[in-house]
Order: C-alpha cells, then structure tokens, then sequence
C-alpha cells in the first residue's frame, strides 16, 4: 500500500490512540502532516517529534471542535504550510454512556456538532483542495455504537447517533465526489485499547468483561484499526468508496 510522495495530511485526535496509531504508521520521507489534539499537547508534540525522526514534516494545532471556526482553520494552516492537501482523517470523537432518556438536549446536541457536524465543516473546507489532489482521500472514524444494540454490550446513545449520522454523510460525500476521483470512506471500531494513562469511556474491569464476549476473544489495538485507514488513504483503495469498514473483532 503506498501514498503519494509528497503526502499531504491532516488528522484530527491525533495524539494518542487511533490517531496516533495512523500517523506513525505513516511517518516517512515525504509525509506532511498537520496533527490535531483538542488539548493533550504533549501527546501530540510526541506523535510530531515520531514523525520527524523517520524523515517527515509535521506541524500541530490545537482546538475544540466546539469552536465552528476550527475545522476551516485546521484545513487552512494544513494547505497553507503544504502547499495543497491530499487527504483528511477525521478521528477526534467521544463516547457518552448516558442513557438516552437521561440525556439533557444540550449533550445530544453537543455530540451531533462535535461528531456529525464538525466532519462536515472539514469536508467542506478540504474539498477544493482534495478534488486538485492526484488521489483525494477523505476517511472518518466512526464506532460500533451505531450497529450494536444488545444485551452485554454497553451503548453510547447520544454519540452513537452522532456516528450514524457521520456515516450518512461519508455516503453522500462518496456520491458527491466520485466524479472527482475523491474517495470518502468510515472506519468503525469495535472495543479498542486505550494508550496508558489516556481517559476510557468504561473501566478496565468493565473492558475485561467486554473483552470476553467478543467472538476474538480480545480487544482490537489502535494499530490494527490505523492500518486499515492506511489502507483507505493509499493508492490502492481507489476504487473503494462510500463503504464503512468495521474492524471490531467479529462484534455483530
């Protein structure tokens, strides 16, 4: 699987987890990227520093997607230190456990902004510059909470609903961009380890039990999922659009 060479990024919740994952699994001569953190500077400067040590350009931004503003400025500084864009992986996102009755409207609204809404916004600011990129590639990372209602595992329904929609909007971006040769694609992930020392949505004790009733046996690791976003973004996966992917261990 290759990229272009030069290959310009942007990833979005890139300093640990999936993100990270991603780019250092990417990181090489020629890789420009822009990583986004809402506020783990720290991660993010490690995940930057992984990148310029294997021969890459890396440049970081940080922002809450609260913010409207922030999806167009992320593009912006991305293109603008580029010189271009090849392809976005929105990945920042959440899990709110909060029963769905119990859910007050400002969190429901908050997930659809900051999930469903933000990727919109990114699409729209990144599409010019990926219908004048050689093979534009736009992935977001949504989740199982949309496909698994079911007793013994947990729901997110406020932020799974969130996802859904997410996923409704990689389908009609796929269809608006086909002609352009631009390919718009999710990735949902089952249950995934947490990098050490990283806030989880669920307790260790919680994820075990979990972990147990996945038809693998086991939880998935964020290198497993960010291979098949790298996938997606090569040349490889042209053809490939409007699809949502799920790596989750055989959790239906």
């Amino acid at each position: 699987m290759t990229q272009p060479d030069p290959f310009r990024l942007l990833v979005t919740g890139a300093a640990t987890g999936i993100g990270a994952a991603l780019v250092r699994r990417l990181a090489r001569p020629g890789l420009a990227v822009l990583l986004h953190t809402r506020r783990n500077a720290d991660g993010l400067a490690a995940v930057a520093e992984a990148v310029r040590e294997a021969g890459g350009t890396a440049r970081t931004m940080t922002g809450d997607f609260a913010d409207r503003a922030l999806p167009a400025a992320l593009v912006g500084t991305a293109a603008g230190a580029f010189g271009g864009l090849d392809a976005v992986v929105a990945n920042a996102g959440w899990a709110d456990r909060t029963p769905l009755l119990e859910a007050d409207p400002e969190a429901i609204d908050r997930a659809h902004a900051g999930i469903a809404g933000s990727f919109v916004a990114l699409a729209r600011a990144a599409a010019p510059h990926l219908r004048a990129a050689p093979a534009g590639r736009l992935v977001a990372v949504s989740a199982f909470g949309p496909h698994v209602f079911r007793p013994g595992v947990m729901t997110f329904p406020a932020t799974a609903a969130a996802k859904a929609a997410l996923e409704t909007h990689v389908r009609a971006l796929a269809f608006e961009l086909a002609a352009d040769a631009v390919t718009v694609n999710a990735v949902a992930p089952g249950f995934i380890q947490k990098d050490s020392g990283t806030h989880a949505a669920v307790t260790p004790e919680l994820r075990a039990r979990v972990g147990a009733g996945i038809p693998m046996g086991r939880l998935g690791t964020p290198d497993e999922v960010a291979a098949v976003i790298g996938f997606l973004l090569s040349r490889d996966a042209g053809y490939v659009t409007g699809q949502v992917i799920h790596v989750n261990g055989g959790l239906v």
